[in-house]
């Protein structure tokens, strides 16, 4: 399964590559740094799930102590952390051909990046504590409360005057963007869907292991 997805998203991701860079045209507005939203999009929507995944499963740990819970939340916090990384650099390199400058602490940037720094400390409590048990737990503490921060940082750009442009495609009505752009879009949304799920089932995989030799 875990090497089905590994095809799976490599394939994907030159579908996606293809799509963004061969079949959708030059954005007229923009120009070719339109393209990074083929990346930068794609990135926050996985960083949203990856962190709705580890509320979710540490909501399921502090109800049962599943191991399969925490081992969940952990590797989903894990990847959800790179690709938040990743939303921030692709959207900096957006920003400043559009907006002028590199970074703005607008309301949409500045919760994102606590959302970023909240998740990094998660992944440092699970290190600074020995017992593995209390780790879990404290850290799914930590996992609920840190998600509260994604609908703050997608309602965001309603509530507060920001650079950030409103979504596109994740907005009451029908999407504003050409269908070809959009089909890129969606394309790369699902390759790096795809990706997620086999870095989380790998990274699982990795963990599981490591508990049963610990046991």
């Amino acid at each position: 399964m875990i090497r089905l997805l590994g095809w799976l998203s490599a394939l994907s991701l030159v579908t996606g590559l293809i799509m963004g860079f061969g079949v959708a045209p030059r954005e007229l507005t923009q120009g070719n740094v339109q393209r990074i939203m083929y990346l930068h999009v794609p990135t926050a929507w996985v960083a949203y799930l990856a962190f709705g995944v580890v509320f979710v499963a540490s909501i399921w740990y502090l109800w049962n102590r599943a191991a399969r819970a925490d081992q969940l939340a952990h590797a989903s916090a894990e990847v959800g952390v790179v690709f938040t990384g990743l939303t921030i650099a692709a959207g900096s390199i957006w920003g400043k051909p559009t907006w002028g400058t590199w970074w703005t602490w607008d309301a949409r940037l500045t919760s994102v990046t606590i959302l970023f720094v909240m998740y990094v400390g998660y992944l440092l409590l699970r290190g600074m504590i020995d017992d593995r048990e209390r780790a879990a737990r404290y850290c799914a503490v930590l996992g609920i409360v840190g998600a509260l921060d994604l609908p703050l940082v997608h309602f965001s750009v309603y509530w507060w005057r920001t650079l950030h442009q409103p979504p596109s495609v994740l907005k009451p009505g029908a999407p504003t963007m050409a269908p070809v752009i959009l089909a890129a879009l969606l394309a790369n949304v699902a390759a790096f869907t795809i990706l997620y799920a086999y870095f989380v089932a790998k990274r699982v995989h990795t963990l599981r292991r490591e508990h049963e030799l610990l046991a």
